[in-house]
C-alpha cells in the first residue's frame, strides 16, 4: 500500500518507543527504572474520578458540542482569567482530547506550504513534526544552557521572516524545565505584534513552577486577540489517560477551530468534561501536593547527576524534567541512553529526540517514587565509572 508522500514528514514522541523497548527487557526479566515517560506517577484525585464515575451513571455517554460544554468552558474561562489576569469568556474556550489536538489544529487553520513557524528547540517533539506534516517550514529557536536554557531574543528577531505565521513557546518547557521570564515574554509580544505574528502559547504545565509565579504572554498589551493558550488537565491533575484538553482562542479562531474538531474528533468525551468541571472548582490540594513532591524530587535528581563525573545538570525552574549535560562522559546521548538501559537498567532520552540542539544532552523525567529516583542516580554513577 502507497502512502501519500507527507507521511514522511510525520515524526514521533521517542517516549512511547523507548518505553516499548525497555517493556520488551522487563519482558526478558531485566529490571527497569522509568525515567523516559513524561507522566505523573500519581492516581487521579479521588474527587475527580468520583466526578467522572457519577457522570457516567447519569447518562453522560452521549455526543456533545465540538467546541466543549458551556459550563465547563464557563469554569475554563473563569480559571484562566483569575490565573493569567486577562478576560477570557466561555465562547474562546475550545475543549479537545488532550493538548495534542490544539497543536495540529491551529497549524493547519493557519500554515500554508512554505509558511514559516517558529519553535523551541530542544523542544516538544510533536511541535516540528506537526509543522512539517502540514506542510510548513519549522525554523527552530535555540534554546541555550548557558542562558539556563532560554532563548536569546536578539537571535529570534533575527530567525523571523516575511514568511513567519506562528511561534510557538513552551513555559514551563518540556525538556528543559525552563521558564521565560516576564521580560523576555515581553520582548517576544512586541516581535509577535511588530511582525503580525499569531503566538501559540503551550503553558500545560503552568502549575508546575518551583520558583516564582506563572506569566502567560497573552497578559501583555493586545496580545490576548493574537495568542492561543493551550493547557489543560493531564498533568496537573494526573490525567493523562482520560485525553481533555483545550484552547483559549482569539475571537477569529474560535469558529474554524470548532470545526475542524467536528470534522476529526468531533467531540470530547462527555463524562470526562464533567471531571474536568470538578478538576477546575474542586479542591486543589492534591495538585498542589503533587508539585511539592515533585520540587523534592527535582533536588535528587539534580544534586546526584551533578555528582556523577562527566555529567553536569542545570536546575530545572518548572516542569518535572531535568536536562543534564552528559557529553563529558565520552558518550553521545543516543549511546548514553541506549547504554544506560540495556546495561544500568534505566530509561531515559536522548536529547536528540527533542530537536537538533538537544545534542549531547538526555531527558529524565521525576516523575517517579524517591526510592527510584534514588536507585536510578546510583545506577547511572555506576554505569558511567565503568565506562572511565
Amino acid at each position: 500500500m502507497k502512502l501519500a508522500q507527507r507521511m514522511s514528514r510525520l515524526g514521533t514522541e521517542t517516549a512511547f518507543e523507548v518505553l516499548a523497548k525497555a517493556q520488551q527487557l522487563e519482558a526478558q526479566g531485566k529490571h527497569i527504572i522509568h525515567l523516559e515517560i513524561g507522566e505523573p506517577d500519581f492516581e487521579t484525585p479521588a474527587n475527580i474520578v468520583e466526578a467522572g464515575r457519577q457522570a457516567l451513571s447519569e447518562g453522560f455517554t452521549s455526543y456533545n458540542p465540538s467546541p466543549g460544554y458551556d459550563d465547563l468552558k464557563d469554569a475554563i474561562a473563569k480559571d484562566i482569567s483569575k490565573s493569567r489576569e486577562i478576560s477570557v469568556k466561555k465562547e474562546n474556550v475550545i475543549v479537545t482530547p488532550g493538548g495534542k489536538p490544539i497543536m495540529f489544529f491551529i497549524i493547519l487553520a493557519m500554515i500554508e506550504n512554505g509558511d514559516e513557524v517558529l519553535y523551541p528547540n530542544p523542544g516538544f517533539p510533536i511541535y516540528e513534526s506537526m509543522i512539517e506534516f502540514c506542510g510548513g517550514k519549522a525554523v527552530p529557536m535555540r534554546l541555550h544552557e548557558e542562558n539556563s536554557f532560554n532563548l536569546d531574543i536578539e537571535e529570534v528577531k533575527g530567525q523571523i521572516s516575511s514568511k513567519t505565521k506562528l511561534m510557538i513557546i513552551n513555559s514551563p518547557n518540556n525538556p528543559c524545565g525552563s521558564v521565560i521570564d516576564k521580560e523576555n515574554l515581553e520582548a517576544l509580544s512586541e516581535l509577535a505584534k511588530e511582525n503580525d505574528i499569531t503566538v501559540l502559547s503551550d503553558e500545560i504545565y503552568s502549575r508546575f513552577l518551583y520558583e516564582g509565579s506563572h506569566h502567560s504572554i497573552a497578559s501583555f498589551p493586545d496580545m490576548i486577540d493574537r495568542t492561543v493558550i493551550l493547557d489543560g488537565y493531564s498533568k496537573t491533575y494526573a490525567m493523562t489517560g482520560w485525553r481533555i484538553g483545550y484552547g483559549v482562542f482569539p475571537d477569529d479562531l474560535v469558529e474554524p477551530i470548532s470545526r475542524l474538531v467536528t470534522n476529526s474528533v468531533s467531540c470530547t468525551a462527555s463524562f470526562t468534561q464533567r471531571a474536568a468541571i470538578e478538576a477546575t472548582d474542586g479542591p486543589q490540594e492534591d495538585s498542589n501536593r503533587m508539585v511539592e513532591e515533585f520540587k523534592k524530587r527535582r533536588s535528587i535528581v539534580v544534586e546526584g547527576l551533578n555528582n556523577i563525573k562527566g555529567i553536569k545538570c542545570a536546575i530545572p525552574s518548572g516542569a518535572f524534567y531535568a536536562f543534564p549535560n552528559v557529553e563529558g562522559t565520552g558518550m553521545s546521548s543516543s549511546e548514553f541512553a541506549n547504554k544506560v538501559l540495556e546495561e544500568a537498567g534505566v530509561a531515559v532520552l536522548a536529547g536528540e529526540s527533542f530537536g537538533k540542539y538537544g545534542t549531547g544532552y538526555i531527558r529524565i523525567s521525576f516523575a517517579n517514587s524517591t526510592e527510584n529516583l534514588v536507585a536510578a542516580i546510583d545506577r547511572i554513577q555506576k554505569f558511567v565509572e565503568s565506562k572511565s
